[in-house]
């Protein structure tokens, strides 16, 4: 029988090994990321083309996206695939992506973590999304208000899947896909270690060795804020989809 009480705090969990499957912030958790701030750069965020402004107002998506609702509002549910989609959005800019190279990353972003199963190691999550979103590629973009195509449905899938391998850990197939999306790919990759800083746990926050992103130094004060802002807004009361669109008006990326 467990004798972890119903109350206690994802860090607290965290330092005992005994994070459930199932894990959501909490007060004491939002608290101690904010004392430990790292030492930041605070450059202002580049200014996001329209284009990404309107898809990142469009991104509070469908619970039923998600393979088990639970995980909705969980550490990577609505409020990860959110910002991951922002700072996709962000790095696109910073990488002088085209407009449909930087559609097709904040989509991607945005779906990366829907068919997980939980919030820890679960390995196969990307190549489950990936299937997923090919399969309802029409419903996905539709939501963007869109209208999907082969070549960005292809990219997209590509960099879904890939987003939870180690570059260290590519197989040769793994290597040849990511030659046929790289940049995709490297961006949701590097978005979604930026959003790190939700973990109750140190060693898990952004690591520059593990992303190919220049830019993923300065845009870690950015990832940072957005995870503050949006999860004590949430924690306040506000729904996933408001508490991360606050955080995004607050920095000006919408």
């Amino acid at each position: 029988m467990s004798t972890t009480p119903l109350t206690a705090s994802l860090i607290d969990l965290a330092a005992r090994g005994q994070l459930p499957l199932h894990q959501h912030m909490d007060q004491a958790t939002i608290a101690w990321i904010g004392d430990n701030r790292p030492d930041l750069p605070q450059a202002p965020p580049p200014a996001l083309r329209p284009l990404s402004r309107e898809l990142l107002m469009r991104g509070g998506l469908p619970t039923r996206w998600w393979a088990d609702p639970r995980l909705y509002t969980s550490l990577h549910g609505a409020r990860h695939a959110m910002r991951t989609a922002a700072l996709a959005a962000v790095l696109a800019e910073t990488n002088d992506l085209d407009d449909a190279d930087t559609t097709t990353a904040i989509i991607a972003a945005a779906v990366h973590d829907c068919q997980r199963r939980n919030d820890k190691d679960d390995q196969g999550h990307g190549a489950r999304a990936a299937i997923w979103l090919a399969a309802n590629a029409d419903t996905v973009w539709a939501h963007f208000g869109l209208t999907a195509t082969p070549r960005p449905i292809i990219q997209a899938a590509t960099a879904v899947r890939l987003h939870d391998i180690p570059y260290q850990a590519f197989t040769a197939d793994d290597r040849t896909d990511h030659s046929r999306a790289e940049r995709i790919t490297d961006v949701v990759k590097t978005a979604d270690a930026l959003d790190r800083y939700r973990l109750p746990k140190l060693k898990w926050w952004p690591d520059t060795r593990f992303v190919r992103e220049a830019a993923f130094d300065q845009a870690r004060g950015l990832a940072f804020d957005l995870v503050l802002v949006s999860e004590r807004a949430y924690l306040a009361g506000a729904g996933d989809t408001e508490a991360v669109r606050y955080a995004l008006a607050e920095k000006g990326l919408v």
